[in-house]
């Protein structure tokens, strides 16, 4: 029997690799997840913000607020 994986072990593998973050004002954040807590505030580096399909800015390093988040898909 398969065990199933909870959403924070989804996250856990996604540690130091690329992620892709949505948020609810249509913003994306694509960079490292270095960390995560259980409110899924998510702490990104190397990140790159889009707004429509659009690169608008590259930063280092982003504390996102869980509360703000839709989506998180790897890259």
């Amino acid at each position: 029997m398969m065990e199933q994986a909870r959403p924070l072990d989804a996250l856990n593998r996604s540690r130091d690799k690329r992620v892709l973050v949505e948020l609810k004002n249509n913003k994306q954040y694509i960079g490292k997840l270095k960390s995560f807590d259980i409110h899924i505030n998510v702490v990104l580096e190397d990140v790159e913000e889009r707004v429509s399909g659009e690169v608008t800015r590259k930063l280092g390093v982003v504390f996102i607020r869980g509360d703000t988040i839709t989506v998180i898909s790897t890259e």
